[in-house]
C-alpha cells in the first residue's frame, strides 16, 4: 500500500460541482469524501451507519426534525444512524464527510441528487 500526504484545499479546488461527493483517502473501511454545497439537499436517513460532517470552509446548517445544527469551519457533528437529517447552505460551503465504503449519500431516498463518489 503506498502512502502518501493529502492537501485537502488542493482536492477541493480540484472540482467546482455541487453535492457531488469526491473521495480522497480511505480509513480501514471507512471513506474520507470532499464536497462542496450550497442551497438544499434531501431529507434523508442513513439507517445501518453514522456520517460525520466537518467544514472547511463556509458555514453548513444540518437539518434535524427537532433543531438544526450550524457549523462553521473547523467544527464537525455526527449524524446518528437512523436520524433524519437535511444538509444545507446558503453560501457555498466546502466540507468532508466521514461513513463506510459504499454509504449512498441520498441514504434510502434515491433520486437524482444520488451520486457515486469518485476519486478527486
Amino acid at each position: 500500500m503506498t502512502t502518501h500526504k493529502v492537501n485537502i484545499a488542493e482536492k477541493l479546488a480540484g472540482f467546482t460541482e455541487q453535492w457531488a461527493p469526491r473521495r480522497i483517502a480511505r480509513v480501514n473501511d471507512y471513506e474520507i469524501k470532499a464536497a462542496r454545497i450550497e442551497g438544499e439537499f434531501i431529507w434523508h436517513t442513513h439507517e445501518d451507519t453514522d456520517e460525520l460532517f466537518l467544514v472547511v470552509d463556509g458555514t453548513l446548517t444540518i437539518r434535524l426534525r427537532d433543531g438544526d445544527v450550524v457549523l462553521g469551519p473547523g467544527e464537525m457533528y455526527v449524524v446518528p444512524r437512523g436520524v433524519e437529517h437535511c444538509p444545507a447552505a446558503r453560501e457555498e460551503a466546502q466540507i468532508l464527510l466521514f461513513e463506510p465504503a459504499g454509504t449512498v449519500n441520498t441514504g434510502g431516498e434515491g433520486g437524482d441528487r444520488t451520486r457515486e463518489p469518485v476519486d478527486a
